[in-house]
Parts: structure tokens; C-alpha cells; sequence
């Protein structure tokens, strides 16, 4: 069903849906009245449009059988390391937000390059058949660092790269609104992954002292919420968002490294990944907060042609 066909939408309101990045009844459906009156509607319109959007999906309670059967169209994407994989529940998941923070050269990017490279292998390798759009905030994305990834899975890099959409976001709204544009892409090219790296770094830089910090959370929740409710689930899409971190001083046991955003970030991620630098090429992977995994570790390793197992010999 297209939102011209819902209740109280014409071609005028269609079209302000669709440039809001409301492209599907699902996104409209998951959207709530104030966020539709930002686009421009009256309170009346967006009740009748997002009621007409639920009736239509027939939004309400089902059955854990029906949950089940409707998790079935999860995929999941291989890391290139089976020991990372084995700790995400046998690779990334669609319809989910997988954060991976950690510091400088823990291998977040590294991660996100080869998901990017790896959704467009065949399903019975590890892959959805599907291309990639990638929101790079730091420019930090590198066409030839996908070339070397593909040559070393046999793909055709030039190939390779012309099935990943990449977006240079040069402050937190452009990367708001790219976000939002990604919905335009999904349907078109069948995109199966989206990568945000890094979510939280213009964020950062432009809300900076308590007195924005209030602005700041609202701003990422929103953002997070656009990308799980109008992307990863009514497209079926898995979000991989690499995030920064900082020490806490008042921390005197364990770690004292956080990921930046706090609890707005961490409830509305699906699966939060903690990445550390180890030895030479390796890498150590934590998973700290999943629905259905238990907490773990694991050891990879960051190689010329990408993510692999570490080396059983060391």
C-alpha cells in the first residue's frame, strides 16, 4: 500500500510526507502526531493519517507465534570473522541498531567498511544480495580500502563501490536530513544496511557545556528513532552506528571508558559492541547490552583484506 492511498493523504500532503522522509505506511504508522505536525500538518490531519496509516497494518497485540514467525524475516550479515559473528548471534542482525564504540583505531570503521563490502555477497555466504548507503561525519570513508575488501572476497571492486551510497555530513543537520533522504535510496536500490560512522562526533562539537545538553539528547533520540522505526524496521534494514567515547574521572573500578550520548543512545540501540585495541592487527570485541545474547568476548583481527579470525597460532 503507498501513503497516497491512506485516509486524509492527497498529492500536497504525499508529497511534504515523502520529503519528511515518510515514504512507506510503516514509517508513517511508527510516527507519533507532533513529529508529523514538524512536517507541516495540523493535528487533526496527522491523528486521522497515522490512525488511517495503524488501521491499515492492523497495529495492536499479537500472539508470541506471530512475533516468532515475523522474526523470521530478520537477516543477518557476516562480519568476516566467525568468532565476532558467533558473538552477535551469528553476524548483524536487520531490523536492528548495532552500535560499536570504542577509541581511536579500535576498528570501528574497519567494521563498518567491511559490513558495507559484505551485505552485497550471496545469502549463502554471509551476505542479503543488497546495497549499502554510508553516512560518514568524519571522513573516514575510503573507496580503496572497499576496492582491497572486495578483491579479496573475489567481487568486482568497481562494483563493489557503486552499490554503497555514501553521504558526507558536514554538521549534525546535514546529517539529520541525510538520514532521512536514505529512505528515498531503500526502495530503489535495495539497500540492506545502513552505516552512521560516527553518530555522535557533530554532535559533539556543536552542543559543547551543560546548558545545550538538554538539546543535544533530544536531537540523537530523534535521529535514533528515524533510523529504527522509518528505515531498519519497515525495510527490513540492519543500522551499524559507530560511536566515540570519554574517560570518566569518578570512575575508580574497571573501565573508565564510556560511549558519548549516555542512556538515549544505549536504550535505543538493539546490540551495543564495546571494540578495544590489543596486540598488533587484533582486536578485542565486548558485547555489553543485547535482548537475547549473553555478555561476551571475543578476539578479531584487522588484516589487509579486512576482518578476519585472529590467528589460532598466537
Amino acid at each position: 500500500m503507498e501513503i497516497d492511498e491512506l485516509s486524509g493523504v492527497g498529492e500536497k500532503v504525499a508529497e511534504k510526507l515523502r520529503e519528511a522522509g515518510y515514504s512507506s505506511v510503516e514509517s508513517i504508522a511508527a510516527a507519533s502526531v507532533n513529529e508529523l505536525k514538524d512536517v507541516g500538518l495540523g493535528d487533526t490531519v496527522a491523528v486521522k493519517i497515522i490512525s488511517a496509516a495503524r488501521d491499515s497494518l492492523k497495529m495492536g497485540f499479537e500472539t508470541g507465534l506471530d512475533v516468532l514467525k515475523r522474526r523470521e524475516s530478520v537477516g543477518k550479515i557476516t562480519t568476516g570473522s566467525k568468532e565476532l559473528n558467533k558473538l552477535l548471534g551469528n553476524g548483524v542482525e536487520t531490523q536492528a541498531i548495532t552500535e560499536l564504540f570504542g577509541m581511536f583505531g579500535s576498528g570501528k570503521t574497519q567494521i563498518g567498511h567491511q559490513l558495507s563490502v559484505n551485505v552485497q555477497l550471496p545469502k549463502n555466504k554471509g551476505g542479503l544480495e543488497g546495497t549499502a548507503v554510508y553516512i560518514d561525519t568524519e571522513n573516514t570513508f575510503r573507496p580503496e580500502r572497499i576496492q582491497q575488501m572486495a578483491k579479496a572476497l573475489k567481487l568486482d571492486p568497481d562494483e563493489t563501490l557503486k552499490n554503497i551510497h555514501v553521504g558526507r555530513a558536514y554538521n549534525s543537520d546535514h546529517q539529520i536530513l541525510l538520514v532521512e533522504k536514505a529512505a528515498e535510496l531503500v526502495k530503489e536500490y535495495n539497500t540492506r544496511l545502513i552505516v552512521v560512522d560516527s553518530l555522535t562526533s557533530h554532535f559533539r562539537a556543536e552542543y559543547t557545556g551543560r546548558g545545550t545538553l538538554a538539546e543535544r539528547q533530544q536531537k540523537i533520540n530523534r535521529h535514533m528513532h528515524t533510523l529504527q522505526r522509518k528505515l531498519s524496521d519497515p525495510f527490513n534494514i540492519a543500522v551499524v552506528v559507530t560511536n566515540q567515547v570519554m574517560s570518566r574521572p569518578d570512575i575508580f573500578f574497571g573501565d573508565p571508558t564510556v560511549p558519548i550520548g549516555g542512556h538515549i543512545v544505549g536504550h535505543t540501540s538493539t546490540y551495543r559492541v564495546y571494540l578495544k585495541k590489543s596486540k598488533g592487527d587484533k582486536r578485542i570485541a565486548r558485547l555489553i547490552d543485547s535482548p537475547n545474547l549473553p555478555e561476551g568476548e571475543c578476539i578479531f583481527e584487522v588484516t589487509g583484506d579486512g576482518i578476519k579470525d585472529a590467528d589460532s597460532k598466537d
